[in-house]
C-alpha cells in the first residue's frame, strides 16, 4: 500500500462526502481525496492514464447514471482496475446488494451509521484495514 495514493470516493451525497473528508482530517489521513459524483464519472477518473490510479476505491450503491453495483462490474472486467480494493460505503441493508458486490469481487461493505461518531469509526475500520492489506503485484 502507497501511503500517499489517491483515494477515489464514489459518492453522490454531498453531506456524506463531506462527512468522509472531515473524518480523513480528523484522523489525519494525509492521502488526496478524489470524488466522482457516479459511476461514469468515475470511470473517466479511472481511465486517465496520465493520473495514479487509486490505492482504494470507496463506493456508494445507490446514484444516478452508473449504479455501485454497475460500476463494480465494470472495474471487476477491466485488466487494468480489477486489482484495486473496493470498499462499499453504503445506506443498503439489502442482503441482494451484499451478495452481488460480494460476487463482483469488492473487499469489504461497511453500512453508513447515521451519526457522526459511528461513520467516524468506519472510516477508522476501513483506513486500519486498507492500512495493513497487501496489495496485488
Amino acid at each position: 500500500m502507497n501511503r500517499a495514493s489517491p483515494i477515489l470516493l464514489v459518492e453522490d451525497d454531498l453531506v456524506d462526502v463531506m462527512s468522509v473528508e472531515r473524518a480523513f482530517r480528523e484522523l489525519e489521513i494525509t492521502n488526496p481525496i478524489v470524488t466522482a459524483g457516479n459511476g461514469e464519472e468515475a470511470l473517466v477518473i479511472l481511465r486517465d492514464a496520465s493520473k495514479p490510479l487509486p490505492g482504494i476505491i470507496l463506493l456508494d450503491l445507490n446514484m444516478p447514471r452508473l449504479n455501485g453495483v454497475e460500476l463494480l462490474a465494470v472495474l471487476k472486467s477491466d485488466e487494468r482496475l480489477r486489482r484495486i480494493p473496493v470498499v462499499v460505503l453504503t445506506t443498503s441493508k439489502d442482503a441482494k446488494d451484499r451478495s452481488k458486490t460480494f460476487d463482483l469481487g469488492i473487499a469489504g461493505y461497511m453500512l453508513k451509521p447515521v451519526d457522526y461518531p459511528g461513520f467516524l469509526e468506519v472510516i477508522r475500520v476501513i483506513w486500519r484495514y486498507w492500512e495493513q492489506s497487501e496489495t496485488a503485484p
